[in-house]
């Protein structure tokens, strides 16, 4: 074989040899191609040896690799020849690096510059992404595209173009990371050895102050669900690289928690992971991605305050104290825990028998045109049912018997109207049957609300987490109620804040800060006490426990429907919503899931369920790309297990969200 090819006495070739011409990033935009003479059996490692040998640039050339502009796809597999990747002489080839620059605006929306791989499939990258920045569980996040700003077209050129600070973060590679990544407690984190490295960490891993009111009242914010469905359908594929889906060296890309399924948070080691997850919720808090009722609005603007009280205090500086003795307590309260034993008989019970619940509970079902009665009946709550009788005494057939399985469950709660209701929309052949239960005060309302969201899950009572779910409502309940300490409020009144930048835009428009200050000063009375990480970490958990939650929307039709609907996509469900009124139409499971498969021809999502329930539906405002991986990538979330090792299974993922494109 014969590279540079063989010539007659006249200079003409007489081989199988051709030109094959490609540009050279290193040698500049205006650089004329560098030309080759090469034949279809030269293998792609070849040509790569043959062109730097042409260049005569000392420099490491491994990461470069050679891009095909045509096919809109890398050459990575260096032992295919020419033939059989299909090169020929018309083939626009461009040798570049596979790690390049990229702005990343991270959840808190602060910018950072890093190296990210433009070569491997997203997901790749963005475990890639994650090492970096020292986030565990990367498989949580993905990568989207910014918002098209309508305000910034109606801007001449030149006009409001401020330029966003940018921490550059370059110098941090993947390798400089792993040797430190997830080892360090609470304070002690890579990035602060040195001084360039400290700036990044404080953006990564302390609160940052609130915007100002008028700042926020600027921002996007979705005004209908179908604005939300809009924004879900700027996700990027994490099948294919990002050269392949046409970003650019030092594009601006938006890194979040795509996937609401938080696995294993650590306060000790996930200080990074769980302050950016506190400022995504944060933002759709403000930003009204989220709704949230009045109460529950002051009760995340104290938790903010708190947090920027605490941030500023400098108290991430001292959380490496003392957690040596953390480590010490743990360990003993656990030996006193195998030590003291548990009677065998009780054991055996707690195995055997399922917990249930006997209460008085006032029942309503909402029917068109009715008057809201409530009717107080004897309830039973056992496994998974709802049994209702007149009362106490009575026994036989219940009046009302209610399966929750795989139920809708929402709070209804006005905590200062003493008002504790729990909605259930219960799965009925014609569509969702609406029933309310009004609960007599917050101890009644916790224990009934943690069994309906486990029975809606598929869990009893006897589940280890009922108790911790029982605790978790309590929690949020005491946040939410007003006890006002008039001294306590005074010295904090006396404090300049500016309460405006702690709510959102509605309530900005509906309060005044003296109207809204002693309302967030009184919620603020009852969680003061908080360290920064257990605030961050309450704020978290009441984000969990809003009704909207994970929600994922699109805007979808469903086969043999000519009206426009919405599909949420939630961690564990599906949920068909009437685009009209927002009413839940019907839930699906996914533990019901018998598979699911998309026909790439028409762009149609097709799922089959138990006792032979099929549904079909194109997506209208994503590709239904996005949908497939969405629920692909929930049921890979629900393998997880703490007894498997930190090594993701990157070819189960891709198998459950990448579809035929993938493979």
């Amino acid at each position: 074989m014969a590279l540079g090819g063989i010539k007659t006495a006249s200079g003409d070739y007489v081989d199988a040899s051709w030109e094959l011409k490609i540009a050279v990033d290193e040698l500049g935009e205006d650089a004329d191609p560098v030309t080759l003479r090469v034949t279809g059996d030269v293998h792609i490692g070849g040509t790569i040896l043959q062109l730097v040998n042409k260049i005569n640039i000392q420099k490491n050339w491994s990461d470069h690799a050679l891009w095909w502009e045509q096919k809109n796809s890398w050459l990575l597999k260096t032992n295919w020849t020419l033939d059989k990747c299909g090169i020929q002489a018309d083939a626009k080839l461009r040798f570049t690096s596979q790690c390049k620059s990229i702005r990343l605006q991270v959840p808190n929306m602060k910018s950072v510059r890093l190296k990210a791989s433009f070569s491997s499939p997203l997901f790749r990258s963005v475990i890639g992404i994650c090492e970096v920045l020292d986030i565990r569980h990367p498989e949580e996040l993905s990568l989207l595209r910014p918002a098209d700003d309508p305000s910034q077209k109606k801007k001449k050129k030149g006009q409001g173009d401020e330029e966003e600070e940018v921490v550059d973060l370059e110098s941090f590679t993947t390798q400089t990371s792993k040797n430190h990544r997830f080892h360090h407690p609470n304070g002690a984190h890579y990035m602060r050895e040195t001084e360039e490295g400290e700036a990044g960490y404080r953006i990564l891993a302390v609160s940052q102050p609130n915007v100002a009111p008028g700042v926020l009242a600027k921002m996007q914010r979705p005004g209908s669900v179908t604005d939300k469905a809009q924004m879900h359908s700027r996700w990027l594929d994490s099948s294919r690289s990002l050269m392949s889906q046409g970003i650019k060296e030092n594009d601006r890309l938006l890194l979040r928690f795509k996937y609401f399924s938080f696995f294993d948070l650590d306060t000790k080691y996930d200080v990074v992971r769980i302050n950016q997850l506190y400022e995504q919720a944060r933002w759709a808090v403000l930003l009204e991605e989220i709704e949230c009722t009045e109460e529950e609005m002051m009760m995340f603007g104290a938790l903010q305050y708190h947090i920027n009280k605490r941030s500023q205090s400098g108290e991430i500086e001292d959380t490496q104290k003392g957690s040596e003795l953390d480590e010490v307590e743990a360990a003993l309260s656990t030996l006193e825990v195998k030590l003291e034993g548990s009677n065998p008989k009780d054991v055996l019970d707690s195995i055997t028998s399922i917990p249930e619940l006997r209460d008085n509970l006032k029942l309503f079902r909402p029917k068109k045109l009715t008057l809201k009665a409530y009717k107080q009946y004897w309830c039973i709550f056992k496994e998974m049912s709802i049994s209702c009788y007149k009362n106490q005494e009575t026994f036989g057939e219940p009046i009302h018997q209610m399966n929750l399985k795989g139920c809708e469950v929402a709070p209804d709660v006005n905590i200062s109207a003493q008002k504790f209701c729990i909605k259930l929309l219960i799965p009925a052949p014609e569509g969702m049957n609406e029933v309310v239960l009004r609960c007599e005060n917050e101890e009644q309302y916790a224990k009934w609300m943690a069994a309906c969201r486990l029975a809606a899950k598929s869990k009893t009572m006897a589940d280890s987490s009922y108790h911790s779910e029982v605790k978790n409502i309590g929690s949020f309940l005491t946040m939410q109620r007003t006890n006002s300490k008039p001294q306590a409020a005074a010295e904090a009144g006396g404090e300049d804040i500016n309460t405006k930048s702690l709510v959102s835009y509605r309530y900005q428009k509906k309060y005044k800060i003296k109207q809204l200050t002693p309302r967030i000063l009184e919620a603020y009375q009852n969680i003061d006490q908080l360290s920064l990480m257990e605030t961050k970490m309450k704020f978290i958990q009441a984000w969990q426990s809003l009704p909207e939650f994970g929600l994922a929307y699109f805007v979808v039709r469903f086969k043999g429907c000519k009206k426009e609907e919405v599909l949420g996509i939630a961690p564990n469900r599906l949920i068909r919503i009437d685009l009209s009124v927002g009413d839940v139409v019907k839930t699906w499971r996914f533990n019901n899931m018998r598979q699911w498969n998309v026909n790439w021809d028409i762009r149609q999502v097709a799922i089959e369920f138990d006792e032979n329930i099929n549904i079909a539906f194109s997506c209208l405002t994503a590709d239904c790309k996005i949908v497939h991986e969405y629920i692909g990538g929930y049921i890979f979330l629900s393998t997880r297990g703490k007894d498997q090792s930190d090594t993701l299974n990157e070819e189960l993922f891709h198998k459950l969200t990448g579809g035929h494109e993938a493979l």
